[in-house]
């Protein structure tokens, strides 16, 4: 405690020249800093040079470093500023690498071209990273490795997400995952083809985070029911994962589906008052419904035998506990995730929400958390109030620390010479 009084004092008898040198040395310490941040942004451009360049090398080692520095360095920032001038160069070579590759390049390619359209975010290239990467990733999802095929699935729900201007384009592309889903045509060999459990989750997963983007009924019903029935089978014959994902997307049709539809009938989704006079669709949703829940009541409370993965068992009781909680009472689950000290905390309340903040946390990894802060296009999607700096580019970041590092100095020289003032009065008034 003494020696942090002695160094308050030294700091109160400093005069205004040593407070000139406490700026000037303030200064030339805000300076070093600034230059050396500068030298870390030419650095980080430097090497993702040297790795877009690196794209057009015939050995495909080369080629697989280079995609993974790029894919790394892409989750990690929102570096708006490299790709305003080289979005679609990056995204012909990322195609490029997605076709003629290794089953290592591919998935670093389809998942660099996701990376590209969501850093794109709000901007003006995200509809053509769409149109120019669907028919690629499309390809290699039928007829690629399942290692692959799971990295495009998230790689296609991506770039649609962010760069569909309608539903119409977002529907073509829900039905090219249904098709993986739910396979109704032969391949070559006669055999139906199904997907593998990890490609099926994959592609529930795509197909469930592309659904939150419909906004209101669409006519038909028939279509629907055939879904939730597919969906019901899942849930009495897939594993843990399949079931957790088919149960993700029942929730968001009856959210934003079927809670829609029956309402136009009656205001209680669990009225069987007057059946009779009810439409057949109706008594027969009901009645799926009431299936539904029986399914999810079980699985929320499914025991676990010997050897069984406790930590899926937990996810999968969670998952279905909530499930059953919006079919029975019409609760909706929340969650909230702290973004940042200055932008709060990020919050769901709607199947909807969750199901994206979900898919983008999964996708984004370790990066989800930087892109929430800078990104606005998930600023958009989740109501995030942007920081004052986050919208400035690179440069005028390091302009605006530099203007507060002078204010913060004048302000100390204020502070000074006011202790200064004080001080003197204080002399005055012992003296007298």
């Amino acid at each position: 405690m003494g020696r942090r009084k002695q160094k308050t004092v030294e700091v109160d008898q400093l005069d205004d020249s040593d407070a000139d040198s406490v700026e000037s040395g303030s200064t030339v310490l805000s300076d070093h800093v600034l230059a050396h941040e500068m030298e870390s942004v030419d650095s980080q451009e430097f090497s993702l040079e040297k790795y877009l360049d690196a794209l057009y090398e015939k050995r495909g080692s080369t080629r697989e470093m280079a995609l993974a520095g790029l894919v790394s360095a892409f989750e990690g920032h929102v570096l708006l500023d490299f790709i305003e001038d080289r979005c679609i160069t990056l995204l012909h070579q990322y195609i490029t690498s997605l076709k003629r590759g290794s089953v290592k390049e591919a998935c670093l390619a389809a998942r660099a071209v996701g990376l590209l359209s969501i850093t794109g975010g709000t901007g003006s290239n995200t509809h053509e990273i769409m149109e120019e990467s669907i028919p690629p990733l499309s390809r290699v999802l039928v007829s690629g490795p399942d290692a692959v095929r799971i990295f495009v699935l998230d790689s296609l729900a991506i770039v649609t997400f962010v760069g569909s201007n309608n539903w119409e384009e977002t529907d073509r592309i829900m039905k090219v995952i249904w098709e993986i889903i739910h396979p109704k045509s032969l391949s070559k060999a006669g055999t139906i083809t199904k997907p593998s459990s990890a490609v099926l989750v994959a592609a529930l997963c795509a197909w469930s985070f592309l659904l939150t983007t419909l906004s209101g009924w669409r006519v038909d019903l028939d279509m629907w029911t055939e879904i939730l029935s597919f969906f019901c089978n899942l849930l009495e014959k897939g594993d843990r994962a399949v079931r957790i994902a088919a149960g993700e997307a029942i929730a968001v049709i009856f959210e934003i589906v079927i809670a829609g539809k029956l309402s136009t009938v009656t205001n209680d989704l669990e009225s069987l008052e007057d059946m009779p006079s009810k439409p057949k669709w109706f008594v027969y949703l009901l009645s799926l419904k009431e299936k539904i829940t029986s399914l999810v009541s079980d699985l929320s409370m499914e025991a676990g035998g010997k050897g069984t993965d406790k930590k899926c068992l937990n996810a999968q009781r969670d998952t279905f506990q909530k499930i059953y909680d919006y079919l029975m009472d019409g609760k909706r689950p929340e969650t909230s995730l702290i973004v940042s000290k200055k932008q709060g905390v990020l919050t769901t309340s709607t199947w909807t929400k969750l199901i994206q903040l979900n898919f983008l946390k999964h996708f984004l990894g370790s990066g989800f958390l930087k892109h929430a802060q800078d990104n606005e296009l998930l600023h958009n999607v989740f109501d995030v109030i942007p920081h004052a700096e986050s919208s400035l580019s690179a440069s005028q970041k390091r302009i605006a620390r530099s203007s507060g590092d002078r204010m913060r100095t004048q302000e100390l020289k204020k502070d000074r010479h006011l202790a200064q003032l004080r001080k003197g009065a204080l002399l005055f008034n012992a003296h007298n």
